[in-house]
């Protein structure tokens, strides 16, 4: 049944694990309280999500299989980075089924996603435009025509302030029916026409790096890595990592790591039961020893200290057992 949902969300990780269709791990990297929000329309085959989020953050998508997906801006704002190539308001991009990738921005953003089964995207692109439209082998940027592109950003809205103020629209199968086949055929529309952008060898390689250097920590995400000995395990030289995580990243590979341990960090205090744990024992779990300069950076990136994290937690959840008692 077609249905939709719209959330919002203080917590990065909760807003990340309620993005359809792709396992997300999200970095902030600007300073403040954190806000995502997520509107999510499900219709009869296509799935549909319009996101935002307003703090600077880094981004790794791991993207189902079995979909063909495709992305692009909804608003203004800054820059959109993914793989490194810039995402304008102007364009789409064709993704790989089962992709893996980083994303960032360096402020708020406002983006979209739509996809549909695999068997359906290349059925419909041969119907509708005469084009094959099977995923491709590399993510494709593309240029469509300005036409299609605002009639698809358009529907996109539309559908989005429905399911906001009229949910009960797109709950109704003939409505929802309806609505689908416009933004389909509004997505096919831009994938079939306009401009692509040229891929180019040295980009490709930079992606097979930062893939590598999304494995190795992955498979050690308890242990403190450092940058010489990732290098040795990716097989590449540190002006070269540095310079792939800069144009992926937007930042060196030392300055995410510490990033990425600081927001493993406050994922713990804020799982944490009552006197289970001391933000000392969640610290060095995460490679902290310097507890000063760990307090000193956690109140840097999100405007407290990790003791009021871990106490208001606690509170709670002591709140929590009172009403149910």
């Amino acid at each position: 049944m077609p249905s939709s949902a719209v959330h919002t969300f203080s917590d990065p990780a909760e807003y990340a694990a309620a993005i359809r269709a792709t396992t997300i791990d999200l970095t902030v990297t600007g300073r403040g309280h954190f806000t995502g929000k997520r509107t999510r329309i499900d219709l009869h085959r296509l799935w549909m999500q319009r996101l935002s989020e307003n703090r600077s953050r880094i981004v790794h998508s791991a993207f189902v299989t079995g979909r063909a997906i495709v992305t692009f801006r909804v608003d203004t704002g800054p820059n959109l980075l993914w793989s490194g190539a810039a995402l304008q308001p102007a364009n789409i991009i064709r993704h790989v089924e089962g992709e893996n990738a980083f994303q960032r921005s360096p402020g708020p953003a406002f983006w979209g996603a739509m996809s549909l089964p695999v068997a359906d995207m290349v059925s419909i692109g041969a119907t509708v435009a005469g084009v094959d439209l099977t995923p491709p082998k590399d993510p494709l940027v593309l240029t469509p025509p300005p036409s299609a592109m605002a009639r698809l950003q358009r529907l996109h809205a539309a559908a989005g302030r429905i399911a906001e103020d009229a949910p009960e629209i797109i709950a109704n199968p003939d409505a929802a029916r309806g609505l689908e086949q416009e933004l389909i055929e509004a997505m096919v529309r831009c994938l079939s026409g306009g401009s692509v952008h040229e891929d180019t060898v040295a980009r490709r390689q930079h992606e097979l790096i930062m893939r590598r250097f999304r494995r190795v920590l992955e498979e050690n995400l308890g242990q403190s890595l450092y940058i010489t000995e990732i290098c040795k395990m990716i097989g590449v030289s540190e002006r070269t990592l540095e310079v792939c995580c800069q144009e992926h990243l937007g930042v060196g590979p030392k300055r995410y790591l510490m990033l990425r341990r600081l927001h493993l960090a406050r994922r713990a205090l804020r799982e944490a039961a009552p006197g289970g744990t001391t933000v000392t024992d969640i610290a060095t779990q995460y490679g902290f020893w310097h507890f000063g300069r760990f307090a000193g950076a956690y109140q840097s990136l999100y405007d407290e200290f990790p003791s009021v994290t871990l106490h208001r937690q606690a509170e709670q959840l002591r709140n929590l057992s009172a009403e149910i008692g």
